[in-house]
This record gives C-alpha cells, sequence and structure tokens, in this order.
C-alpha cells in the first residue's frame, strides 16, 4: 500500500496552514492631545480589552491619559503598550484622538492610515484638505446622524455636550457672588438664584438639572414650544415668548426665523435677562457663527454682580456680544461675562471615558473580520467619513470655506444645540 502524504496542519479559525505566516494585527494606536487647555484622552484603560477580544492592537503614547488621572500602568494593565509618539504614528493603522490633530503632525501620517476624532470638518476643511493629500482616511465623531438609533453609542456631541452642561452650572455658581439656593441662617435669609438657561438640547437641559439641584430657581427657554416637557422634567419653568409663533422645524430642529421674528424675539428676551442673576447660553451651529443671544445692550441692562456663561464662544463668534472663548470678562456695570468653550475637557476624566465609549463603539463598527471595512453607503460612515482615497469625499467638507454660508450669523436656531 502506498503511503498517503500527511495533509497540512490548519488553524480551525481561519483554515489556513499553520505554518503560514500570522496575518497582521490591525494596529490602534492613541495620541497625547496638543491643544491647549485639552486634558481628555480618546481611549481610557476600560475601553481596551473590549478592542483586544476583536484581534486588535492597542498602542498609547505614554503620559497620554495623565491629565484625565489614567497611569501608563493602568493601560499596561488593560494589555495595551505605551510607547512615544513617533512610534505610534509609524506603527498604528488607525490614529484615535479627541480633536484635530496638530497640522505640523499630519505630514507624518502615512497613506493608508486612519485617523478618528473630533475634526471639525466644517471649520477647518483645510485639515480635511491636509489629510487627503496624505491618502489618510480622516472620520469626524462630529459628522454623526445623530437620529440614528444605532448610532446613539457612538455620539460623542451629546456625551460632550452634557458634560459641558453640567461644568456651566457649576462655573456659574461658583462666579456668582450669591448663594445658588435659599439660605435660612442666623444672620438673615438669603433668597435663591434666579438662572436663565437658553436652549433646551443635552447642554441646555443639563444645565438646568444641575442649577436645579444646586437650589436655584430655574427657567429654561427654547424656541420650540414641544420642549416645555423635558424643560420642566429637569425642574425648571418653561419661559413663554409671546412675540414668536412656534419655531419648529423639520426633525426636531428649530425652523429659522424671519428678520421681523428675530427682532421681535430679541427684545422681549432682553427683557428677561434683563431680571436674571445667572443666564447660561448654549446656542452651538457646527462650522457656523453662533447666533447672538445675550446683546451688549442686553448686558448693559443686567444688575451688578450678574453672571453670564457662554457656552457658544468660539473663535467665530459667541452667543454672547463680546465675549471671548477662554476668558472671564467684566462690563462697566459689573457683569461677569465667562466665555466658556471646551467645558467638557474641564471634567477630563468624566468626559474622557464617555468619549472613550463613543470612539470605540464607532471604531468597531468600522472593522470587520479584523480588518477596515469602509462603506460609504453605509448611513454613518457617509456623515463621519470626510477623506478617503486620496480624496474629500464629505460634500459640505468640500464647500469651499470662503463661501458666505460657511461663515455668515444663522438666525437664533435654539432647536439645534447640541
Amino acid at each position: 500500500m502506498t503511503d498517503t502524504p500527511p495533509r497540512p496542519q490548519t488553524s480551525p479559525d481561519v483554515g489556513v496552514p499553520a505554518d503560514s505566516p500570522p496575518t497582521p494585527r490591525l494596529v490602534i494606536g492613541v495620541l497625547n492631545e496638543s491643544a491647549e487647555g485639552e486634558h481628555r484622552v480618546a481611549l481610557v484603560p476600560g475601553s481596551v480589552p473590549a478592542i483586544l477580544k476583536t484581534g486588535l492592537e492597542v498602542l498609547v503614547e505614554s503620559g497620554a491619559g495623565a491629565d484625565s488621572w489614567f497611569s501608563d500602568h493602568d493601560y499596561a494593565d488593560a494589555g495595551a503598550e505605551t510607547t512615544g509618539a513617533p512610534d505610534v504614528i509609524e506603527r498604528a493603522d488607525v490614529l484615535l484622538m479627541v480633536g484635530k490633530p496638530p497640522s505640523e503632525s499630519v505630514v507624518n501620517f502615512h497613506s493608508g492610515q486612519v485617523v478618528i476624532g473630533m475634526l471639525q470638518p466644517l471649520v477647518d476643511p483645510e485639515l480635511a484638505q491636509a489629510l487627503a493629500t496624505q491618502g489618510v482616511t480622516g472620520v469626524s465623531l462630529d459628522g454623526l446622524p445623530r437620529t440614528l438609533s444605532r448610532a446613539q453609542s457612538m455620539d460623542a456631541l451629546s456625551s460632550q455636550a452634557n458634560i459641558a452642561g453640567y461644568k456651566a452650572a457649576l462655573l456659574a455658581a461658583d462666579s456668582y457672588g450669591r448663594y445658588f439656593p435659599m439660605m435660612i441662617t442666623a444672620a438673615g435669609t438669603a433668597r435663591p438664584a434666579d438662572v436663565l438657561v437658553l436652549g433646551a438640547g443635552v447642554a441646555g437641559l443639563q444645565a438646568m438639572g444641575t442649577a436645579r439641584r444646586l437650589g436655584a430657581v430655574v427657567t429654561g427657554y427654547d424656541i420650540r414650544p414641544e420642549t416645555k416637557g423635558e424643560i420642566e422634567s429637569v425642574g425648571a419653568r418653561f419661559l413663554v415668548l409671546t412675540s414668536v409663533a412656534s419655531g419648529s422645524g423639520a426633525g426636531g430642529y428649530a425652523r429659522a426665523l424671519s428678520a421681523e421674528e428675530q427682532l421681535a424675539q430679541q427684545h422681549e428676551l432682553n427683557e428677561h435677562i434683563s431680571r436674571r442673576d445667572v443666564v447660561i447660553t448654549t446656542a452651538q451651529v457646527p462650522g457656523r457663527k453662533p447666533p447672538v443671544l445675550v446683546t451688549a445692550e442686553a448686558l448693559k441692562q443686567m444688575r451688578a454682580g450678574a453672571v453670564v456663561v457662554d457656552m457658544g464662544a468660539s473663535d467665530l463668534g459667541g452667543n454672547v456680544e463680546g465675549s471671548v472663548p477662554g476668558q472671564t470678562t467684566v462690563t462697566d456695570n459689573k457683569v461677569t461675562v465667562i466665555g466658556a468653550s471646551n467645558l467638557a475637557a474641564r471634567v477630563p476624566s468624566a468626559a474622557s471615558v464617555a468619549y472613550s465609549h463613543n470612539i470605540s463603539a464607532l471604531l468597531l463598527s468600522l472593522v470587520s473580520n479584523g480588518a477596515l471595512a469602509i462603506d460609504l453607503e453605509d448611513e454613518i460612515q457617509a456623515g463621519v467619513v470626510i477623506t478617503f482615497d486620496g480624496k474629500v469625499v464629505h460634500p459640505p467638507t468640500a464647500t469651499p470655506l470662503a463661501e458666505p454660508s460657511a461663515t455668515t450669523t444663522v438666525p437664533v436656531a435654539l432647536g439645534a444645540i447640541p
């Protein structure tokens, strides 16, 4: 009988000869954030095991989590490798970030690499073009279609806005020279602070709820009357303006107001603003100048000691006339105006945990059988993939920034607030 040659052994998982070279594992890299005042990290140690479980590797730049209270030792215990930034950039197939990479770093990225973060492509389309030129696939969480139920776990805008609203209320209380709650003491009784929050999005509702838990009397305003129930559910009163009809638009967002409606709304709103101890504004429109909700005239009518927290403050402008992002100013009539940009970064540990959950969910949705699977026909990917195959594929980002629509002030649209 002729001997039958032995069959090569195969792996039960992949069905290939055991002596074949192993398939390279996808490497996920985490870089330290370099923006001023940014203390978050894109991936926390608690998210590492779930990524490793899918067969991926994780590299973390040494010290990346330090400002969020996550040490290199924590990452090593979770199964990640810590190393220097050049090594992370060289070896990683996917780079995870919170914000935008510095422009000087993009030239070090290599073709075929993927960068995932809050890239703000509508504000900085030049970054998108630079990534495309390098052959890098740019994925931005701020383009996520938030109305899809399967996208909820990836919704970084909501998770970070929730934290920012919480911090805005604390910042207002800390800056206000009197008590937030009613205080009855042997020295007398102090009335509670009267707080007005403009906008009933995620940030606004959290600001209302936090201010209410601190003991303030809270009123919320949104142009959409259907938000009345949401505002009241967090313990605030709903402010009704008689000068404007319903501002509800399609998809749960606010419609654009006519010029006459804007003027009437602003005049009536000014009267309410002038009577408040604290005003928190939350209107942000990605890629556009935020609507002005508190005018210079309204500030002049406020009493001395009042505090205004502008969560819409940015380089494009803010919700409060004259506010400066990252700075606190005091008007001639002693009203404190806080340009409260990037508040989530001031609660770095909690914000990083939430963001890490979001970015991990998005990352794993882009991976199939251990490899990246970019599919621009997918609803989620169509919203978040900014550059691919050497081109800017996101239509709004491809629109030249010089066009008037990219920089003009939009009508007050409080329903579009994160």
